[in-house]
């Protein structure tokens, strides 16, 4: 775009990460962030809606290519539930697939060029989208924020809320009195660091990533003195390595965030 083209490097990268921000009420405290929850919602709707497609179309036969490839999904799920949680998995194995698909596809927008999606989302929006959710750190904190209450809804259901907050006050030092308040405070640190590393992690690589995708784009768009091509031809090269190697990162903060959500659904199921 001819305005971004006369974007310093500092303001063009500000630029790509603003969000489309509109303030509740006065503004003082809620502020909502347009980008981030329709891109959620909209992915989301896809992931159900693929997974409800494939469902309604299989057979008992032999299956199709894109059954196959959910049947492998679930299978997979599945038995990473299995080893961790042995209990009845019939509510687990179908979260933990929701949120690694619904994951997967929130991370995966980090692929689409920033400057086209740009020049989409002008038309409709100001500052345009943050098209990557999962680098806005209120979606990922809100999302561990959801494990985080299941895993104390489970903690009371399995055990009574009497025997969550004898938990709370007589584990890991013992049911001594005198033992309640360092009891307290062991697991009040970790409650509030789940959630914590749970989102922040997620968030920081999917930031990461997006800043170096941001980085080679504007690398693209500038040159030496003796060849201004240099500029855009290193910047593919390594805009398609960083991509390559970026598949993993998406896949695998996934894959993370998945088994974190299954480890603290587990440990909601257990007695200290």
């Amino acid at each position: 775009m001819a305005a971004e083209a006369e974007l310093t490097p500092t303001q063009y990268i500000g630029h790509h990460l603003t969000f489309n921000a509109k303030a509740v009420g006065d503004g003082a405290f809620w502020t909502l962030h347009v980008d981030t929850l329709v891109t959620a919602a909209l992915l989301g709707i896809a992931s159900i809606g693929f997974l409800w497609w494939v469902v309604r179309g299989a057979t008992s036969g032999v299956p199709g290519r894109r059954q196959a490839f959910i049947e492998l999904a679930f299978d997979f799920v599945d038995a990473q539930v299995k080893d961790i949680f042995h209990g009845d998995r019939r509510f687990i194995a179908p979260v933990a697939l929701t949120v690694f698909v619904w994951v997967l596809l929130m991370n995966s927008m980090d692929f689409l060029p920033v400057d086209w999606v740009a020049k989409l989302t002008h038309l409709f929006a100001p500052e345009g989208f943050r098209i990557v959710p999962t680098a806005d750190v209120n979606s990922t904190f809100a999302l561990a924020l959801s494990v985080w209450l299941l895993m104390i809804y489970f903690s009371i259901a399995v055990k009574g809320f009497g025997g969550w907050i004898h938990e709370l006050f007589c584990s890991p030092f013992g049911v001594n009195p005198l033992l309640w308040p360092a009891n307290f405070l062991f697991n009040l640190v970790e409650y509030i660091s789940k959630p914590l590393s749970h989102s922040l992690r997620l968030f920081g690589n999917m930031y990461a990533g997006e800043i170096i995708f941001l980085l080679l784009w504007m690398w693209a768009a500038t040159g030496t003195a003796d060849n201004y091509y240099s500029g855009p031809i290193f910047a593919i090269l390594l805009g398609l390595l960083w991509a390559i190697f970026h598949i993993l990162i998406v896949a695998l903060q996934a894959y993370i965030f998945m088994m974190l959500t299954i480890v603290y659904l587990a440990m909601a199921h257990e007695s200290h």
